[in-house]
């Protein structure tokens, strides 16, 4: 026989203070729980809206991002010439040799500076790249000391809205324009001319090279022709979203490991938490249990009963903490791009996944701290139960 819901959850609601008390720790646990996978969520989702799986991008082999790689003249020319390339109706290739370089720019609001990252482009760029769309202001013109600045920029440091002016690479640039990236990795960097940003920083050899590919499907022709040619057997050939994808799992997991060792810790006081309200649940009730047992109630009954209450506080501190949580998808903050080594921007974002593993975790908090004072209230006497005052 087992004991109804509506008695198991009227005990929790007749013990208003030490059921909310529970119901909250339990809440801010789930809340840093969630928050966590929500901001790595964001960061990959974030990086991986960067690339295309229409484009190639070739970098030097071994190099983590773009700014770790250099590729000299020749091998650009060989890859933005080769057969599996597309071309424009002009006949030009749709390619874009880049120049990626780090500098240091003040923050909006706070003191200190941090790294931005400046990408020196062709004016392909723009047709590889078609999440990039000038909101502001124009683009810069070609052969001037002007660049463009996307979203995350603008928000979050000194100079960089349009006329404004920024000192680096030994020189004044103006800033002419606000682009915009749809939430991409692109939203966090300023572009200007290629052979701009190479002169300012005396770079005679590009970084990379990103190229449209006529079947993005014949991937392994391409990669016959980096075997084939000498001259590119230190590159390396990866579709653009691929690329950008391998940096959001670094980043990604350091997220999750550094948010789940600091929730284990909250969370193992909020277990023990839930088992002391448990525990003292069990020794205002003994009266009541002995009642339940003499009325033929089975000893596994009143575990049962036991638990779905523990399980019942957790799934609703876990509901109010998931709650909050969602609120940070309006919120956008930044971090350090472990691949570039400059800011990021990006969203909160949350998803049916980390709704259904925030909620599985919170049960779990239940489970555990409501598993040995259930086990106790099972294994009261009768006779001692029914006499105790």
């Amino acid at each position: 026989m087992q004991i109804p819901l509506k008695y198991i959850l009227r005990s929790s609601v007749s013990r208003r203070l030490t059921t909310a008390i529970t119901i909250i720790g339990i809440a801010l646990v789930v809340f840093v729980f969630t928050a966590v996978l929500m901001m790595a969520n964001g960061v990959q989702k974030t990086l991986r809206s960067t690339g295309s799986d229409d484009n190639l991008l070739v970098a030097r082999k071994a190099a983590m991002s773009e700014i770790m790689s250099i590729m000299d003249r020749e091998a650009a020319g060989i890859i933005v010439n080769l057969p599996q390339v597309a071309h424009a109706a002009d006949g030009t290739p749709i390619s874009s040799k880049e120049v990626v370089v780090i500098i240091n720019l003040n923050k909006l609001g706070a003191a200190g500076i941090s790294n931005v990252t400046v990408r020196g482009v062709e004016a392909p760029a723009f047709q590889l790249r078609p999440q990039v769309k000038i909101t502001e202001g124009r683009t810069f013109n070609w052969g001037a000391r002007e660049v463009i600045a996307g979203a995350g920029i603008t928000k979050r440091f000194v100079g960089a809205q349009i006329g404004e002016k920024i000192k680096f690479g030994g020189d004044v640039w103006t800033v002419v324009g606000l682009f915009d990236a749809a939430g991409s990795g692109f939203d966090s960097e300023l572009w200007g001319d290629l052979n701009q940003i190479a002169d300012a920083f005396k770079r005679s050899s590009f970084s990379t090279v990103t190229v449209r590919l006529k079947d993005p499907d014949d991937l392994a022709s391409v990669t016959r022709a980096f075997e084939s040619d000498n001259r590119l057997q230190y590159f390396v050939g990866k579709r653009e979203k691929k690329f950008f994808e391998e940096q959001s799992e670094m980043m990604a997991t350091f997220i999750r490991i550094l948010g789940i060792f600091i929730t284990v810790i909250f969370s193992t006081g909020s277990t023990i938490g839930a088992m002391i309200t448990m525990y003292g649940s069990v020794a205002n009730r003994t009266t009541e249990i002995g009642t339940l047992r003499a009325l033929g109630f089975f000893r596994r009954s009143i575990l049962i009963a036991f638990l779905l209450e523990s399980l019942a506080l957790a799934f609703a501190g876990g509901l109010v903490g998931l709650g909050f949580a969602s609120v940070l998808q309006f919120f956008s903050i930044s971090t350090l791009n472990f691949g570039s080594f400059s800011e990021l921007a990006f969203s909160f974002a949350l998803s049916p996944a980390i709704v259904a593993t925030s909620l599985g975790f919170s049960l779990l908090m239940g489970l555990l701290g409501g598993f040995l004072p259930a086990v106790r209230a099972a294994r009261l006497d009768i006779i001692q139960a029914l006499r105790a005052v």
